[in-house]
């Protein structure tokens, strides 16, 4: 057990010496040196105003692309009002913007390809969404509570919304669920008040208790 122990550390110890944290031009990364790519990751004082994250970063004379928003990374930034990501991050981490109380507007590229659970939960200010066609589920508490959404762009790529999706989206007026979704979770849309159309196509097979 303890040689199995020393070999999984020594695996490891290459990715580890790998990530470091850095600060540009006011954005925090965890640069990957052997993949040459960086996440975006907490600011310790806390991001504010209008935040434009960049494709690309240099670091020490070395390019990285930037690939990921990480878990967190957004969350509390009540003085954030808006977000651009570029088209090379591939993925948003859970609770990424978790309560950002005057986040008003955010742009999701086609290149997202996932967006972790309670992304955007609690944004109040948050008015519309599109999510892309690159995206195929929508994760349990994804926009929880987010009380000032009015519209919301579900592609046809979505096949499942999970449970808690949009509860509490009181503002929510119409929501247009597409053929290729099959499963809708519990309290989906629960408490969305203000939802006075929704279409549900034949494909969806499992709609779980409370979900409207």
């Amino acid at each position: 057990m303890k040689q199995t122990i020393i070999s999984l550390l020594m695996l490891l110890l290459p990715l580890i010496a790998n990530a470091e944290a850095v600060e540009i031009d006011g954005i925090y990364y965890n640069l990957i040196n052997k993949a040459k790519q960086a996440e975006v990751t907490e600011n310790p004082n806390k991001y504010t105003g209008n935040v434009v994250i960049p494709s690309s970063v240099v670091f020490n004379g070395v390019t990285y692309s930037v690939t990921s928003i990480g878990d967190k990374v957004f969350w509390y930034c009540h003085d954030l009002t808006s977000v651009t990501i570029p088209n090379s991050v591939t993925s948003i981490g859970k609770y990424a913007f978790y309560r950002c109380s005057g986040l008003t507007s955010v742009t999701i590229p086609n290149s997202i390809t996932s967006i972790g659970n309670s992304a955007f939960s609690d944004c109040h200010s948050l008015t519309s969404v599109i999510i892309p066609n690159s995206i195929t589920s929508i994760e349990e508490w994804t926009f929880y509570d987010c009380n000032g959404l009015t519209s919301v762009t579900i592609p046809n790529s979505i096949t499942s919304i999970g449970a808690q999706a949009f509860q509490g989206c009181s503002g929510l007026t119409s929501v247009i669920i597409p053929n290729s979704v099959v499963s809708i979770g519990d309290n989906a849309f629960r408490d969305c008040r203000a939802l006075t159309s929704i279409s549900i196509p034949n494909s969806v097979a499992s709609i779980g208790s409370s979900a409207f």
